[in-house]
C-alpha cells in the first residue's frame, strides 16, 4: 500500500527532529572528564592530492582541530578519485566509530548512491552530519523562460545531477528535451540549446554570460540562496505538488539530485559514534561554519548543526523516492546505472 505523501513527509521530518534533538541534548550536557578527546584524528578526502577539495579539506581540518576543547592533530588522508566513492567505501567499511575519523563526502558521491551505481557500497543515511559547504545552483537560459516548446536543456549526460533541471521542468508542466553535450556552454552559444545548469560562481555570474536564472535549487525549507535572493527557488516553482504519489516522489528526487550539485563537501562521522564524540565535533563544526569562507570557497556558504543534518536527509531520500527517480531515468532516457 502506498503511503500518502504528507504522512511520509511528516514521518521523515519526525526522524530528523528526533535525531537532532538527541544531538542537542548531548551537546548541552556538560562533558565529563571521561569524554574522549582524541589526540589525533583523520579526515578522509577524495583526491587528487593537489585538487581543490583536498586544499579546502586541509584548511577545514585545521579549523575543526582548533575548535575542539583541546588541540587535536586532524590529518587529511586523500583516498581515491574526485567522485568520492572510493573514500566513502573505505570510510564505511574500515572506520571505527571512536571519533577519530571523519569523511568529506561530495554531493556527487551521494548521487552515485541514489542512482544505484554498483561502485557505491556505502550507506550514508545514519552518518552523523557535522557541517557542509554549499554552492548556489540554477537553471538558466537566454531571456525569460517564456513559452518556447520544447525547452532544450544542455546536459552532460543522463546520469549527471544536472538532469534535475529537466525533471523539474517536466514537473511544472513544461515540454522539454535533453541535449547531451560535453560542452553545454557551447551548445547555448551555438543555439543548439535553450538552457543549462550553472553552479557556484558561474551561477552568480549568469548575467555576465547573457543568461537569466530561471530558478535555484534549494533545501527542504525552500529558502532562497542568500547570494541570489532575487532568484525563485525550486520549491516556489513547484508549489504544493498534488496528485499521484509518483509525482510527489519525483519532486523530492529533483530536490535530492539538486542537493548533490549544491553540496561541495559534507563532513560526517561514522555510524554509531558516541553522542559525546558527536557533540564535541559538532561544536567544532559550528565554530567553523561561523567563520567567513575563504577564497577556496568562492561563491559558497557554510552550514552546520540541524541544517547539515537536513542536507544529508535531502541527499539520501526514502527508497520510494530513489526508485521513482531511477524509473524516470529509465523511461526518459532508457538509462540505468551500471
Amino acid at each position: 500500500m502506498t503511503i500518502p505523501h504528507p504522512s511520509r513527509r511528516a514521518f521523515v521530518r519526525g526522524l530528523r527532529q528526533t535525531a537532532f534533538m538527541a544531538a542537542l541534548v548531548a551537546a548541552a550536557r556538560p562533558l565529563s572528564a571521561a569524554t574522549p578527546v582524541p589526540e589525533a584524528a583523520s579526515l578522509l578526502v577524495p583526491g587528487p592530492e593537489d585538487g581543490a577539495i583536498a586544499r579546502f579539506a586541509t584548511k577545514a581540518a585545521g579549523a575543526f582541530a582548533r575548535g575542539l576543547v583541546q588541540a587535536v592533530a586532524l590529518r587529511v588522508q586523500v583516498v581515491g578519485g574526485a567522485d568520492g566513492i572510493t573514500a566513502a567505501n573505505r570510510f564505511a567499511s574500515l572506520t571505527p566509530a571512536d571519533g577519530r575519523a571523519l569523511l568529506l563526502l561530495p554531493g556527487v558521491a551521494a548521487q552515485a548512491q541514489l542512482l544505484g551505481d554498483s561502485r557505491a557500497r556505502f550507506e550514508p543515511r545514519r552518518w552523523p552530519a557535522l557541517a557542509s559547504s554549499l554552492q548556489p545552483v540554477v537553471l538558466a537560459g537566454r531571456g525569460a523562460m517564456g513559452n518556447a516548446t520544447p525547452i532544450r536543456v544542455a546536459l552532460p549526460g543522463p546520469g549527471t545531477p544536472e538532469a534535475a533541471g529537466l525533471l523539474l521542468l517536466e514537473l511544472i508542466g513544461r515540454r522539454c528535451q535533453a541535449v547531451f553535450t560535453a560542452q553545454p556552454e557551447l551548445a547555448l552559444t551555438q543555439g543548439a540549446a535553450d538552457a543549462m545548469v550553472l553552479s557556484g560562481l558561474a551561477a552568480q555570474r549568469a548575467a555576465a554570460q547573457g543568461l537569466t536564472p530561471w530558478f535555484a535549487f534549494d533545501g527542504a525549507d525552500s529558502a532562497r540562496d542568500p547570494a541570489m535572493p532575487e532568484v525563485p527557488t525550486m520549491g516556489e516553482m513547484l508549489g504544493e505538488i498534488r496528485g499521484e504519489p509518483a509525482r510527489q516522489d519525483l519532486a523530492m528526487a529533483a530536490r535530492a539530485v539538486g542537493a548533490a550539485l549544491r553540496t561541495r563537501a559534507l563532513i560526517v562521522l561514522p555510524t554509531l559514534t558516541s553522542a559525546d564524540a558527536v557533540a564535541l565535533w559538532r561544536g567544532a563544526a559550528q565554530r567553523w561554519a561561523e567563520e567567513e569562507p575563504d577564497s577556496l570557497e568562492a561563491g559558497a556558504r557554510r552550514i552546520a548543526g540541524s541544517a547539515a543534518a537536513d542536507l544529508l536527509a535531502t541527499l539520501c531520500p526514502t527508497s520510494e523516492v530513489t526508485l521513482a527517480y531511477r524509473d524516470w531515468l529509465l523511461r526518459r532516457f532508457n538509462w540505468r546505472a551500471g
